[in-house]
């Protein structure tokens, strides 16, 4: 066991600390703290999926319990990705905001490190009632994130917000209540090897647990019909914050995978979900295609665009075979980062049109037009799924992997429709915006340098995803085997031996 494993989750904490602490020093140090504790968490998180990529399973029980007593913290194939993918976020949206007054970035910052921490937090632990708890850590950042800058908007939008997941929040304490008072652990690896034994008289009240679950975990993810919530308040945010906010719809489908996958796809109940989940794809992704045709804001059609990743993926955990599983976290990779660099955009272009900010209206000619016009163009094919680009080849490796029959016809006819609803809408859009022009103004800020560096860089991996699809998905084949059959995983927690002293 390395002591390494706690880094994704104690640096944060403290570089979030040290940072409030350090509110009235220097601007260009509390930046550098800021970006190089990120950094650090990325260079951790690389290594974490080098050694998983090797078929390591790092393990560590917290205060030398053993489980299933103790608290572990485990990095397996998928959580060590799934750190990946949030830190490369954090990177990028502490970059964006180097561009600010010193005067937004004060409490910015350390509110991105506790939100990284939650994330971290709950992609690492193995334990059901650490992960209620990073995800209210997570939370209790978002509430503050979600209405950073103030207004009434963010406001309204940030009440809402908080009071449905309050909400989700008891729920899942109920769900754990009913979990542990059946079968007495908290520690998933245990939890797996309980429920198998389980007598049959007890799996109705397991049930309701999992469903309980499945409800709180369909809340975070933004699923049909628990996402309404998620327009208003991701259209609301600052950019940083939006682009950040990508990833915590993952973590409510990272959870259905992790806890209903591994410990509720067993004997009595094993076939529970799957009568949920596909009906709950479809009409997530052809609600989410609604609504990014009815709305007048560019940010809200990218929330949208969320809500239609969100049901795709759903769809491929509903099939629940490795090669579903490899291509949703395919696309679930190449989601995260091309919506961020959307909302990273969209500020970028919001900034230059004044009070019209980002309505889909006429308005004065941009600054750089052409080349925003251009950015704008490969990341609407990106995030609608148009060759060549990594969007394609996720949902044509999902639909690849869907079964012959009804259920094909119903994948493959939603998933177009919604491909086509994106490229009406962001078709619209950036005629608007960049062709449909009133005037031109040479008074406008240029775009700075590190806004431009935050976008590049999630442009340029989105691009390597499909320079590099082949390793990349070996791993992820790799991690699919291992997800459908958890025998290492639960072999790796159960056998965990006292850190050396």
């Amino acid at each position: 066991m390395s002591h390494l494993l706690l880094t994704p989750i104690l640096l944060p904490a403290l570089t979030a600390v040290l940072l409030v602490f350090m509110a009235r020093s220097s601007l260009k140090v509390t930046r550098v703290i800021s970006l190089a504790s990120a950094l650090v968490v990325l260079a951790v998180s690389l290594y974490f999926v080098a050694q998983s990529a090797a078929g390591g399973i790092e393990v560590y029980a917290l205060g030398n319990w053993l489980p299933p007593f103790g608290i572990i913290i485990i990095a397996d194939r998928l959580s060590s990705l799934m750190l990946l993918v949030n830190a490369v976020l954090v990177v990028s949206s502490i970059a964006f905001t180097f561009s600010w007054k010193a005067e937004r970035n004060d409490s910015l910052q350390p509110l991105i490190h506790f939100l990284a921490m939650g994330v971290n937090g709950a992609f690492l632990t193995g334990d059901l009632f650490n992960l209620f708890v990073f995800f209210e850590v997570m939370l209790i950042a978002s509430y503050a994130l979600a209405i950073f800058g103030g207004g009434k908007e963010r406001a309204k939008a940030g009440l809402h917000y908080v009071i449905l997941n309050l909400v989700g929040s008891s729920f899942f304490i109920i769900g754990l209540g009913i979990v542990y008072g059946l079968l007495g652990t908290m520690n998933m690896a245990d939890l797996a090897a309980k429920v198998a034994e389980l007598p049959p008289e007890h799996a109705p009240l397991l049930a309701a647990a999992a469903l309980v679950l499945l409800l709180v975990f369909g809340l975070k993810s933004a699923i049909l019909p628990l996402y309404f919530w998620l327009p208003r308040a991701y259209a609301a945010a600052i950019a940083p914050v939006a682009a950040l906010f990508a990833i915590m719809t993952k973590v409510g489908v990272y959870s259905i995978v992790r806890v209903h996958g591994m410990i509720f796809n067993q004997a009595p109940i094993a076939d529970l979900l799957a009568p949920w989940l596909w009906p709950i794809a479809i009409l997530t992704i052809a609600a989410g295609s609604i609504g990014v045709l009815g709305v007048k804001r560019v940010r809200s059609q990218i929330a949208y665009t969320v809500v239609i990743s969100v049901g795709t993926m759903i769809a491929g955990i509903a099939m629940n075979t490795a090669e579903a599983l490899q291509a949703t976290f395919y696309y679930l990779i190449h989601s995260t980062w091309i919506t961020a660099v959307l909302f990273l955009l969209t500020e970028v272009i919001a900034q230059q049109r004044g009070s019209m900010a980002d309505s889909i209206v006429r308005g004065p000619q941009i600054r750089q037009h052409s080349l925003l016009a251009s950015y704008f163009f490969v990341a609407a094919i990106a995030v609608v799924g148009m060759p060549p680009l990594s969007g394609f080849f996720g949902k044509i490796l999902l639909l690849k992997a869907t079964p012959a029959g009804p259920a094909q016809v119903w994948l493959w006819s939603v998933i177009l429709v919604g491909s086509l609803a994106t490229i009406v809408a962001l078709g619209r859009t950036g005629s608007t915006l960049f062709w449909r022009v009133t005037e031109y103004k040479d008074s406008k800020p240029k775009v700075a340098r590190s806004s431009w560096w935050s976008m590049n860089s999630l442009m340029a991996l989105t691009i390597a995803l499909v320079v590099f699809a082949q390793p990349v998905l070996t791993y992820l084949g790799d991690m699919s085997a291992q997800l459908i059959n958890p025998t290492q995983y639960f072999h790796a927690v159960l056998s965990t031996e006292v850190v050396s002293k």
